[in-house]
């Protein structure tokens, strides 16, 4: 505790970090601290002290493959000094290190290549995690969902028509991703593996579709072109997108019956049915020939249905009625109808005739006298 000028009492601060000292290559600007160095085997030139191995199980569908291609995993872990091992009978491999051994995080790599060679990934690119850059993630996607048939529909969705899906985000993440079975398997650096482990969760937990991860990751590759936009916040660039709520059909509970204390009455038996009706009484030549009435009787109703069926099919259709339009006052209409073509059709002659009257004959008809009305002038 400090006295202050005024005579108060200051607490003290604690110092964090107070065994931390300050080193020269600190504020050093030439230092990428990013940067993964190859590692060199003169930093461990004395070996591992102990052998650490581990192994994995393979599906059988992969026995045949693994066999094959089992050459070529050898001797790419050979030039990093780790033993490998497949067993068919006991169906696992198993990888460990020896004395030529140097890099200690190596065998860490070879058990992710056993791993990836186990989720159907070919060895040609599993063999590519042995490198310091290249880190892989396996995805468990079986515990996500319960329905077997909705998990079969995420996943779909997740590859895509065609593996549309998965090409562009192979693309966008600069990852190697295979989904097999239930797993999704992804190769490629930390930050890009972290954003496919995000998008497959998301899609498989129904938050959001990959076609929108899609997008988003496409506009943030265009904003990592502008360096201005370096210490900016990128939210008002990315879209944002609303999920929507689809009105479902709702199950109908059932009705809560009232609680009684009293348990239901029991149900009764055949031979309470048979008191209560009499049959129990009858004797045994009496029960058999009432079954046997009771079975006459079901056969001929059934030889009746059967052949009224038969019969069915000989039965004609009824032929529709043509109903007689004709009638008197249909008659008197046509009757009409007649007499009003035949006026309109005398109209149009005159019209025709006076139409093509000649002009010149007109004129001189009308400038000479007829000879009727002179002969009666006369007389």
């Amino acid at each position: 505790m400090e006295n202050s000028e005024n005579g108060g009492v200051e607490p003290k601060q604690k110092n964090k970090g107070k065994h931390r000292k300050p080193k020269p290559w600190d504020d050093d600007p030439n230092i990428d601290r990013w940067k993964i160095e190859k590692f060199d085997p003169s930093w461990n030139e004395g070996g591992m002290l102990e052998v650490t191995s581990f192994s994995t199980l393979f599906p059988q569908y992969r026995e045949k493959y693994l066999q094959e291609a089992w050459p070529i995993v050898k001797s790419a872990l050979k030039e990093y000094g780790i033993s490998c091992e497949l067993n068919l009978v006991e169906g696992s491999m198993t990888v460990s290190t020896t004395r030529k051994t140097k890099d200690p995080y190596i065998v860490v790599k070879a058990r992710d290549l056993i791993k990836l060679l186990s989720r159907s990934v070919p060895a040609p690119q599993a063999i590519k995690v042995l490198n310091d850059e290249m880190q892989c993630d396996i995805i468990k996607i079986s515990n996500l969902v319960r329905n077997k048939e909705r998990f079969i529909k995420r996943r779909q969705r997740l590859m895509g028509p065609n593996s549309s899906t998965l090409k562009a985000l192979e693309i966008l993440t600069g990852c190697y991703i295979l989904i097999q079975g239930n797993t999704v398997s992804a190769m490629g650096s930390f930050k890009p593996l972290k954003q496919v482990r995000k998008i497959v969760e998301d899609c498989m937990q129904n938050v959001m579709h990959p076609i929108f991860h899609i997008k988003i990751l496409m506009v943030r590759k265009e904003l990592e072109k502008d360096p201005t936009l370096a210490h900016e916040s990128w939210d008002r660039f990315l879209p944002k997108f609303k999920k929507k709520n689809i009105n479902q059909n709702k199950v109908k509970s059932k009705e809560k019956r009232p609680y009684t204390p009293y348990p239901p009455p029991p149900q009764p038996s055949k031979i309470d049915i048979q008191l209560q009706t009499g049959e129990y009484f009858l004797n045994d030549k009496v029960k058999s020939a009432k079954k046997w009435q009771e079975r006459q009787e079901k056969q001929t109703e059934k030889t009746a249905e059967n052949k009224r069926k038969r019969e069915a099919a000989f039965i004609p259709p009824k032929e529709s009625v043509v109903q007689d339009t004709k009638s008197d006052d249909g008659g008197k209409d046509l009757a009409a109808i007649a007499i009003s073509l035949k006026k309109k059709a005398k109209e149009y002659g005159r019209q025709n005739s006076a139409e093509n009257v000649n002009a010149e004959a007109y004129i001189a008809e009308t400038g000479e006298p007829s000879k009727k009305k002179s002969k009666r002038k006369h007389s």
